[in-house]
């Protein structure tokens, strides 16, 4: 089986100088509902896939359309890049998804990686940050700036899990320009204000997009119900894959 995950572009993308958002959904489905909020209130184009052997062989079909589970969208005004996936990435995958999106960041020549965490244990931040709702790591200079200059509170000390966490250790090795927002949640169930949190955070972070909070809450239970269907149907594909 190949280990790679191979983007196909479906039409030319210049972001260059802009931003690469992380769209995947992770625990709580906080991030992937933020990113849709905000792939929705701006002018998005689905501009690309990722497909590998790695992926669970389906189709997601939405309004009488085939789509592949992981699929990059772009704004070229904004220069604005987003990975989205119907589908959890398996584990044994984080890696080489981070690889991937790192990557293709660098070759569009993008100044910033933008990812978000669901922090679900609070044994995963130390007592000076336990208070902060948002809280952002930078993994250089300049992405630490960034953050500064958007007011979120940078983390002190603690742990960033899965494809966030190793965002930021390649773009630490790498002087790759990476910020991982952490947003105290929960595992069960659409966490609507972990995604307002992060989608919100994420319009300070990136000019021109915005996150529009009725639509978000409007939308949010449609996504999540969305995700959490696709998950169930490819759950006997990826036990047959992954174990």
């Amino acid at each position: 089986m190949g280990s790679e995950i191979t983007v196909r572009e479906i039409k030319p993308i210049n972001i260059e100088g802009g931003y690469l958002i992380d769209g995947f959904p992770y625990a709580g489905l906080a991030n992937a509902i933020a990113t849709e909020s905000l792939t929705s209130t701006t002018d998005f184009e689905l501009a690309g896939v990722l497909d590998s052997d790695l992926f669970p062989p389906i189709s997601i079909i939405k309004d009488e359309v085939p789509n592949f589970p992981a699929r990059i969208f772009v704004n070229t005004m904004l220069k604005v890049a987003v990975f989205s996936s119907y589908l959890t990435p398996h584990e044994s995958l984080h890696r080489e998804v981070a690889k991937t999106m790192l990557n293709w960041a660098n070759q569009h020549k993008c100044s910033l990686i933008l990812s978000s965490s669901l922090i679900l244990s609070s044994s995963l931040i130390k007592p000076g940050n336990a208070n902060k709702s948002i809280m952002g790591v930078g993994s250089t200079t300049e992405a630490k700036k960034k953050l500064n200059d958007a007011n979120i509170p940078i983390l002190q000390d603690g742990t960033v899990p899965g494809i966030p966490g190793i965002l930021l250790n390649e773009g630490a090795l790498s002087k790759t320009n990476v910020i991982v927002l952490l947003v105290k949640g929960q595992d069960l169930g659409p966490d609507f204000r972990s995604g307002a949190e992060i989608c919100m955070a994420l319009s300070k972070l990136v000019p021109g997009t915005a996150c529009d909070l009725p639509t978000l809450l409007h939308e949010a239970e449609i996504i999540e119900q969305s995700l959490r269907q696709t998950e169930e149907e490819a759950t006997p594909l990826k036990d047959a894959m992954y174990g």
